[in-house]
């Protein structure tokens, strides 16, 4: 099971950065248009895409946490973390891109979230 769990958030990972690509060179795509088409697609997107990372990192590290002070934090949720805000900071130095907070508001809806799903699914799995 974990293989398979590695395996995709690797793959779904790679997708995330092929999209990021795209974005920085400005490069036209059918993933664009559609999110254009759908009202607060990018948001959505945005939501969507580190939520659901955030969730497979997480369950490929099999939910392990470490602690900074008494907040307890998963290893996917943190690395995923660092990802988004460095990401998001880029976009302010790439001529095709802007940073937008609310691109960062949505990725922290997402991934907090798909963090509390992981942690419900970690504690159902730790009871059975």
């Amino acid at each position: 099971m974990n293989r398979w769990a590695v395996g995709l958030s690797l793959a779904f990972f790679a997708f995330i950065l092929w999209v990021i690509y795209l974005a920085n060179t400005g490069a036209s795509s059918v993933l664009f248009n559609l999110v254009g088409a759908l009202p607060y697609g990018d948001k959505l997107g945005h939501f969507c895409l580190f939520g659901l990372l955030t969730f497979l990192f997480n369950l490929a590290s099999r939910c392990k946490s470490f602690a900074i002070g008494r907040l307890r934090l998963y290893y996917g949720t943190a690395a995923v973390t660092i990802f988004v805000v460095a990401e998001e900071i880029s976009q302010g130095f790439i001529p095709s891109r802007t940073f937008d907070t609310m691109d960062l508001t949505a990725d922290a809806l997402g991934i907090l979230g798909f963090t509390y799903l992981s942690h419900l699914i970690s504690r159902k799995s730790a009871k059975a």
